[in-house]
């Protein structure tokens, strides 16, 4: 099994990544500013960083097989501080929690560019699409960026999903959507079984 470190274990999305790592038998190092609402588990060691100072997060990656990133875009970590710090780390594989917005609705039309598009989510959504492209340009990392359907929600884990590439994913019913514990197995397959190397890919009922 892998040492993974999850940066943003606090979070909703980090949280359950762990678990799902947890369960599968891997070693989790989860690091956020403040650790002290992440429940104790086997497996598990927590550390506390900003995750926005590289010198200060790279001795924490340090020896762990793959880097999860679970941060938000906006106000949170930056492309170039988590590729300095996980080079700095000597690691080789990270995969980043990535979002909706920058997924294409039409041939050249991201959903952030739509016009219903929420005002309230249009700073986070433009700061993962800055980040997805600054990854593009990345040859030296092995990274894996994974878009959630428009809706990313706590839900059921019922392992039956459908993956796709760029394009927004929506089911019989217009509905755009994901559980955050579905999203959870497909970053952790991806992370077992490696099929998006130096791409993005989305996941949706």
């Amino acid at each position: 099994m892998s040492k993974v470190a999850v940066i943003g274990i606090s979070g909703r999305v980090g949280s359950r990544i762990a678990a799902e790592l947890l369960r599968r038998g891997h070693s989790v190092t989860g690091i956020a500013r403040n650790v002290s609402t992440v429940p104790a588990r086997p497996g598990l060691s927590v550390q506390a960083a900003d995750a926005s100072r590289p010198g200060a997060l790279a001795p924490m990656l340090r020896g762990h097989d793959a880097v999860i990133s679970a941060m938000r875009f906006a106000g949170g970590i930056t492309a170039p501080a988590l590729i300095s710090a996980v080079k700095h780390a000597d690691v080789k594989r990270v995969l980043v929690v990535g979002g909706a917005g920058s997924l294409l609705i039409a041939p050249g039309v991201a959903l952030i560019d739509s016009p219903d598009f929420p005002a309230a989510y249009k700073a986070e959504a433009s700061a993962g699409r800055f980040f997805l492209d600054a990854l593009r340009t990345e040859t030296d990392l092995d990274w894996t960026f994974l878009s959630p359907s428009a809706v990313l929600e706590p839900g059921e884990r019922t392992g039956k999903f459908r993956m796709g590439g760029d394009d927004l994913l929506v089911d019989v019913q217009g509905r755009s959507h994901i559980s955050m514990e579905d999203y959870a197995i497909a970053l952790v397959d991806e992370l077992e079984t490696p099929r998006h190397g130096r791409r993005r890919f989305t996941v949706g009922y």
